[in-house]
């Protein structure tokens, strides 16, 4: 068997004295080899990330190698000099970075930034740089490569970006790519573009490629081989189809049992009371011109028309540019629409000042998809769950006790009103945020893409509690989301939007089993790991 490209053995990274633990990784061992990808695979906090920045060589300063070797081509990257790991790191080591936008300069064009990798490493003439540069701009499946390369970030969309930055990894041809989480904020066909991207680079550029993930569809897509991490520890690493289909620890059958699946039997009946009617609603934005550019005009939402039953969960799904997020805004009212109704009871919401609708605010509230950006981080869980009802007329006193067995409702003790949101883990935020939109008692919820920025695990518990809380309040909840998994496992019925458009609706077997619209087959076929069959770990267990 050929040498492995990176082989690490009993890889030992310390945490400053502060840190939840002694070790960010401790006695991690694995290997990759030419033409493979190797999936790391944990929850946030399981030491992938920090296992790719070692590699790299831009770990921060408080995190310090404390044993084991990280051998390159056979030489231990951890006692090499800043400046021999930065000869390699671009030319024979290259990154793809979660978050496109942050890893691209907003100052300089693609072109440049493509170009600056050339200059840094060759000794190329300018017209050389380019015609490389235009070349990776083609083979990254780039439309109008010339544009693209006189564009600059903000002008491309974020599949696009992602492969600029996929193009600025290739463009040494490097025996080591490192990837971390590169398709966890992009559609589902642009992340099934950028996966089949993954897999062709494999081998036309014979690379090994360290794929850092928490997506286990996305593992069944690409992997050929898994790792498994833990609170830094490796426990369990194996093939793919070992992995996924035969998983031997019990951390790895919690991460694989809380993978979203379609749900089985009969739906439950449904109240034949509406609690939502929207009928006609539409959006158009102006945009004014500049020097250098037209006005246009943008239908974001065209007159739309569904109702929602009470204690119905309904999934509105759909890509970035759908629609969903104007819908909600005017469901809402954060933003007016130009035309239509919506009927929650007898009041409808479209019509009427803001001020107006101050009262009937209470019966329509959201969850929105960022729990860190939705919370005041100077301002305790309590006083920010106590002000909404406070607003509306009830008493201190009320509000605190109904804050507490809302605490209990959504599992977490009550002395975390006494806290403050930085104290709290990403599901538990979302938690509180769920329990703030409930303190008012509303008769509608609107999840926008509430869980898809949590951990598998997490994820699960916050849909089981959404689907709990929903049964015994009497819910009806909007869930808006991209992930179709997820979609299927909680909602009754589903509406796909494209272009500002409904253009399929049904119940989720209807929807999932007989698509009518070419949009939405195509949002099925592109969903990853759809040849996998998730195993039924907690059936198995409880035989």
């Amino acid at each position: 068997m050929t040498q492995p490209v990176l082989s690490v053995r009993n890889l030992t990274v310390d945490l400053p004295p502060s840190g939840d633990r002694p070790h960010a990784v401790s006695g991690l061992s694995f290997d990759i080899h030419q033409n493979e990808i190797v999936c790391v695979v944990g929850e946030s906090g399981s030491g992938k990330s920090v296992t790719a920045f070692t590699a790299m060589g831009l770990l921060p300063k408080a995190l310090k190698p404390s044993g084991g070797e990280m051998l390159f081509e056979g030489k231990d990257l951890l006692k090499m000099s800043k400046r021999e790991h930065g000869r390699l790191r671009g030319k024979r080591i290259a990154m793809v970075f979660q978050e496109p936008m942050t890893a691209l300069n907003p100052c300089f064009t693609v072109g440049d930034q493509i170009e600056e990798i050339f200059a840094a490493h060759t000794s190329l003439s300018k017209a050389e740089r380019k015609a490389r540069t235009m070349a990776l701009l083609e083979e990254v499946r780039l439309p109008d490569p010339p544009r693209v390369y006189s564009s600059y970030p903000h002008q491309l969309s974020g599949g696009q970006r992602q492969r600029i930055v996929i193009a600025i990894a290739l463009a040494m041809d490097p025996t080591l790519l490192i990837a971390d989480e590169p398709t966890t904020a992009l559609d589902v066909t642009t992340q099934a573009q950028i996966l089949a991207m993954f897999k062709t680079l494999k081998t036309t550029h014979n690379a090994g490629i360290l794929f850092v993930t928490h997506d286990f569809d996305v593992v069944a897509e690409i992997a050929d081989r898994v790792v498994v991490m833990q609170k830094g520890i490796v426990v369990e690493q194996g093939t793919a189809a070992e992995v996924l289909n035969n998983p031997q620890h019990p951390y790895t059958r919690q991460l694989i049992a809380a993978v979203p699946r379609r749900r089985e039997g009969a739906a439950e009946p449904l109240d034949e009371n509406i609690a939502l009617r929207v009928q006609g609603l539409e959006k158009t934005y102006h945009v004014p011109g500049s020097l250098m550019k037209k006005p246009r005009t943008v239908h974001a939402l065209h007159p739309t028309d569904f109702t929602v039953r009470k204690g119905e969960t309904l999934g509105i799904v759909g890509e970035s540019g759908s629609g969903k997020t104007t819908l909600v805004r005017c469901l809402i009212r954060l933003i007016d629409p130009d035309d239509g109704a919506i009927w929650v009871g007898n009041r409808n919401f479209a019509q009427g000042s803001r001020s107006s609708l101050r009262a009937a605010r209470k019966d329509i509230q959201i969850v929105f998809q960022d729990p860190y950006g939705s919370l005041n981080p100077r301002r305790s869980v309590g006083e920010q769950l106590i002000g909404a009802p406070m607003n509306f007329g009830v008493s201190r006193e009320v509000a605190l006790e109904r804050a507490k067995r809302l605490m209990k409702i959504v599992r977490l003790e009550e002395d975390a009103l006494y806290r403050y949101p930085a104290q709290f883990s990403g599901g538990q935020r979302q938690r509180i945020c769920i329990a703030r939109a409930l303190m008012v008692e509303p008769k509608i919820l609107i999840a926008d893409e509430a869980v898809s920025a949590l951990d598998v695990s997490v994820q699960k518990e916050v849909l089981q509690l959404l689907a709990d809380i929903k049964r015994e309040m009497g819910l009806t909840i909007l869930f808006i989301t991209h992930d179709l998994r997820v979609a299927s496992q909680i909602c009754d019925n589903l509406i796909v939007m494209s272009k500002g458009r409904i253009v399929e609706r049904g119940t989720v077997d209807e929807v999932f089993g007989n698509p009518q619209d070419a949009y939405t087959r195509q949002l099925l076929a592109a969903m990853p790991g759809r040849g996998w069959d998730v195993p039924d770990l907690e059936a198995v267990a409880a035989v």
